[in-house]
């Protein structure tokens, strides 16, 4: 039985054996036949793009020999020809005349170059595969066809922007970067809804800035594509990105913001909701008692500097909409105060703040009081791009 089973071992092992192939590459060997697998050799390649005519690769050899001639060859994802024996499935097959020999130099390192053709690269996601093959050494490498072209979102300075119908610039960021250093223009176009006419937005360097403006879209079509175009060694990218626009708002809210009268946290400085004392320099907004009448009106230090904040009654629905647009129309026909009692309901307001050469717009909501002692507030403000840098 033993040797049974010995013998049905030995079958296997052989059968196992004589079907193992390896089309593309060999496994070195050493002077005594075994195969050498202490060293691995090491390829690399700077890459292509679709902007790039050609590519190469370096391979640094581990057990070749100075002057050991290997091919290359390249191996895509592809269906079998007939003559490969067909089939439905892609499979790595070699490319027709991808056969290249290569001679190891003296440092053991060898490089072979493809054209895109030859790669049969054509759109970006393409790869193949480069082997390498030889009595003493092997290697592979896979190589991506990828874009050259990155396009960004709406960004003002460094902040991200929400785009909005407003006549504030913002930028899109826009790179070309081939392995091979871009020479050329960018030239950017863009169109207002799917049916507009494609319009020259202008000539760009390989990596700049592209101005976007709400004011650009036209009244009732939210939204307009950006084409980034560049050409470079007969070939050309185009980027397409959508940017949508939508209805002017106040960016921050913040809630649960509380002023007690008479200590650090009487004054509150609305940029970037710290709670200071009511007499601090920074407080836009503080709250006195009088009488166990408490009121809201700017901090006694800031209105010395000649900084201001006034306000006008507004109502719930525009709080909530927060639209901001129509809160400045609403401000500018109002009659604007100095101060505001949060006992007066609804103690929803509309505010003005005025520091030197900078105006900020927000609302103002009075959520709870404790009569003579604190106020509680939530707030929007902020509907300039600008803002971004300087309120949080």
């Amino acid at each position: 039985m033993k040797k049974i089973i010995l013998l049905t071992s030995i079958c296997w092992l052989a059968l196992i054996v004589g079907c193992s192939k390896q089309d593309y590459y060999n496994v070195p060997l050493g002077p005594d036949g075994r195969a050498l697998i202490t060293q691995i050799s090491k390829a690399t390649s700077p890459g292509i793009t679709v902007l790039d005519p050609s590519f190469t690769v370096d391979i640094q050899f581990a057990t070749a020999t100075a002057g050991d001639v290997m091919v290359a060859e390249i191996v895509q994802l592809r269906l079998p020809t007939a003559e490969e024996g067909g089939g439905a499935t892609k499979q790595l097959l070699p490319l027709t005349g991808s056969k290249k020999s290569i001679t190891v130099g003296a440092d053991l390192k060898a490089t072979v170059t493809y054209t895109r053709a030859e790669a049969n690269l054509v759109a970006a996601g393409d790869y193949v595969k480069v082997t390498f093959s030889g009595k003493t050494d092997a290697g592979i490498l896979r190589v991506d066809l990828k874009s050259a072209t990155t396009v960004g979102t709406p960004k003002y300075s460094t902040k991200n922007v929400t785009l909005m119908r407003i006549p504030d610039v913002a930028t899109i960021s826009t790179t070309v970067a081939p392995v091979a250093a871009y020479t050329g223009a960018v030239t950017v176009t863009r169109k207002n809804g799917t049916t507009g006419a494609w319009v020259s937005v202008g000539s760009f360097a390989a990596t700049d800035n592209v101005p976007i403006s709400g004011a650009d879209f036209a009244v009732g079509n939210d939204t307009m594509f950006y084409k980034v175009s560049a050409t470079q060694a007969g070939y050309t990218e185009e980027v397409t990105t959508k940017v949508v626009v939508t209805t002017p708002t106040f960016f921050l809210r913040k809630t649960g913001v509380t002023l007690a009268a008479g200590g650090t946290s009487a004054g509150r400085n609305l940029l970037n909701n710290g709670a200071v004392a009511e007499t601090a320099a920074t407080a836009t907004l503080g709250l006195t008692v009088s009488g166990g009448v408490l009121s809201l009106q700017g901090g006694s230090a800031w209105l010395a500097a000649g900084k201001t904040i006034q306000f006008v009654a507004s109502t719930s629905a525009m709080y909530d909409s927060n639209k901001s647009a129509d809160a400045i129309a609403a401000f500018a026909a109002g009659t604007p105060v100095a101060t505001i009692d949060p006992n007066v309901a609804p103690g929803i307001y509309i505010f003005k703040i005025v520091d030197g050469a900078a105006t900020y717009y927000g609302m103002l909501k009075v959520t709870a009081i404790v009569p003579g002692v604190s106020a509680t507030i939530e707030y929007r403000i902020g509907n300039q791009y600008a803002h971004l840098l300087t309120v949080s």
